[in-house]
């Protein structure tokens, strides 16, 4: 394939990241991380879940979906470390992963609307395209790093509570969205790398813009046969001189 046409890998590749970083903001935004449930041996009284997120807690009645407790400032004063951490690490992941897809996007664009080089004296100075997607591929599989292992640790930090206390935790669905999103920005990594094998030729450097040469030296051509039969069949007349006895 070459490097100077938009190929379905990184559209796809686009689109994958568009929605990984979509899912990451719905697991942000979701008060889904940690259910502890209560329960009661009254008769007369209703079991209490307590829904923890990252940002707000919520306590609803078996059955309800008001909340009876709604705390809008947890966020400042949360005491389980894992979910600390997750309150820096899935906004920072958010961050690496838009920057990835703006550097995916710029390179998209330049692929698509500069196909020449107007001069050889700015060659250098044009955006790179293959890099553009190289940079962005370790961009996402930043993000997937940074979001993944906070959302695993949720889940054995939960296992950890539950030994600690009593078996009323359980973790909730932002693990299952977080976790697969950072399945997502890896899947769209992997994508671009491949694309960027697959463009590059072999023998070139790790880092190499695409028009490396002179446009004309993109643009040259063998002369046909009939040119190159013409020049070898000029003659050359070379004069013999004879000597009289």
């Amino acid at each position: 394939m070459g490097c100077r046409d938009v190929h379905a890998a990184t559209v796809l590749a686009f689109l994958s990241g568009t929605a990984s970083v979509a899912g990451l903001l719905a697991a942000v935004l979701l008060p889904n991380w940690r259910q502890m449930r209560l329960y009661t041996f009254n008769k007369n009284e209703r079991n209490v879940t307590v829904y923890t997120g990252l940002w707000i807690k919520c306590a609803r009645f078996d059955g309800s979906r008001d909340c009876v407790i709604y705390d809008p400032q947890w966020y400042t004063a949360v005491d389980q470390l894992d979910l600390r951490v997750l309150q820096f690490a899935l906004p920072l992941s958010m961050l690496t992963a838009a920057s990835a897809l703006f550097l995916c996007l710029i390179g998209m664009c330049n692929t698509a609307f500069v196909s020449t080089v107007p001069n050889l004296k700015l060659a250098k100075c044009l955006v790179n395209s293959a890099g553009c997607h190289l940079v962005a591929g370790l961009l996402f599989l930043l993000a997937c790093a940074i979001c993944l292992t906070p959302s695993i640790w949720v889940i054995f930090y939960n296992n950890y509570l539950n030994r600690k206390y009593e078996p009323v935790f359980s973790f909730d669905i932002s693990v299952f969205i977080a976790i697969a999103s950072a399945g997502g920005l890896f899947f769209t990594s992997v994508l671009l790398f491949l694309w960027y094998c697959a463009c590059k030729s072999l023998p070139s450097p790790f880092w190499q813009p695409l028009y490396s040469h002179a446009p004309s030296m993109h643009s040259y051509a063998s002369q046909p046969y009939s040119a190159r039969s013409r020049l070898s069949a000029i003659e050359i007349d070379i004069p013999v001189v004879t000597h009289a006895s």
